[in-house]
């Protein structure tokens, strides 16, 4: 199987450390592929800031490099405030390029999730099972 990574802008310099640890493991985002099955990154890049204008390109690139999904990295979820265009994101995407989306890739930290989960943001968030993990796992992902 192989993937593209679509990170918010505002972690443009993010070294995807956390994203390329969840695939290796499968967990977050990458917990329902088959531990058997090889896992290929085959295109990262940002959204290209708000409003998001590399969503309309990038997927076509990460597509011609072999992507059979993408992911939108759980900084989109988890950034505060979060973004609001992530279902629209996921909503083009499938719509224009005919490819699945999944909407995270590593699970919540521990220290995010303890904020997080207090504000009324959270509601959009309690759908994420395979982004929340354990407190064990979110703890090692701090």
């Amino acid at each position: 199987m192989k993937v593209g990574i679509v990170i918010c802008d505002r972690y443009r310099a993010c070294g995807g450390g956390k994203c390329l640890r969840a695939l290796r493991e499968r967990v977050g985002g990458f917990a329902h592929y088959p531990a058997d099955e090889p896992l290929e990154v085959v295109g990262y890049s940002s959204c290209g800031g708000c409003p998001g204008g590399n969503v309309e390109y990038v997927p076509n690139e990460m597509i011609r490099n072999g992507a059979q999904a993408i992911h939108l990295a759980t900084g989109l979820v988890v950034g505060y405030p979060p973004c609001p265009r992530q279902g629209y994101f996921k909503e083009y995407i499938e719509f224009r390029y005919g490819i699945p989306v999944v909407i995270g890739t590593h699970p919540i930290p521990e220290k995010y999730y303890r904020v997080h989960r207090s504000l009324p943001s959270w509601a959009g968030m309690k759908s994420m099972e395979a982004l929340l993990a354990t407190e064990e796992v979110r703890k090692s992902y701090d």
